[in-house]
């Protein structure tokens, strides 16, 4: 099972919001995005669910659904993220289709250890600084913290960066061994730099055709 190395996270003042920017971002050559809506009602979740798997799989983009994996399931999403407060991976396991990939959020070493165990596919470990799309933020980690958590780790699940990064600190974050990078403000504010972060990252999607707005 392959993990995309650049994670688009959804943003939006509305549902409707959160849905245009995932269409902007599968039209400019984005590999995987997350649709990560908080503060609104599982029925509202459910129809914008089912709204990005429409929109993901006519551009062929995978579709990850925060937090809320019996969606993920009904809608035959590509996986689930789940937070540190949300349902156990394991749980979360049990109830999935088998080719339903589960992802976990880390802050700490102790975080990813544990999610480790419950065998989850690929960690979100930040934040990398702060960053206002999160209520309640852990301590930052900065590419040290990033760098003393993999050395300890020592894991081949992929490792994604996330919290508040910018392009211009990729090259520094992936010298550190992770795997890859997740975004939102930035791409939010320009689609057009989705192509730039394939190149960065060195992904398949460097080599493809680009829109551009």
């Amino acid at each position: 099972m392959t993990i995309s190395k650049l994670h688009y996270i959804s943003q939006g003042a509305t549902v409707k919001e959160h849905l245009i920017n995932i269409q902007k971002a599968c039209q400019s050559g984005a590999e995987l995005v997350q649709l990560r809506l908080k503060d609104v009602s599982e029925k509202k979740i459910l129809k914008a669910a089912e709204e990005a798997r429409e929109i993901t799989g006519h551009f062929q983009t995978r579709l990850i659904i925060n937090d809320h994996y019996k969606i993920a399931k009904k809608v035959k999403a590509d996986g689930v993220h789940l937070g540190k407060e949300d349902t156990c991976p394991k749980e979360a396991r049990k109830y999935l289709y088998a080719w339903q990939i589960i992802g976990g959020t880390a802050n700490t070493l102790q975080d990813c250890e544990a999610l480790l165990e419950k065998e989850v596919d690929y960690i979100g470990l930040g934040p990398f600084r702060f960053t206002s799309t999160k209520k309640n933020l852990s301590p930052v980690l900065g590419t040290l913290g990033y760098q003393g958590i993999l050395d300890e780790l020592k894991t081949n699940i992929p490792i994604i960066a996330i919290g508040g990064i910018v392009t211009d600190d990729i090259k520094e974050i992936l010298q550190t061994g992770i795997f890859g990078i997740a975004i939102s403000g930035e791409i939010t504010q320009d689609f057009n730099k989705i192509g730039e972060l394939h190149k960065l990252l060195n992904t398949g999607s460097a080599l493809e055709q680009q829109y551009t707005f």
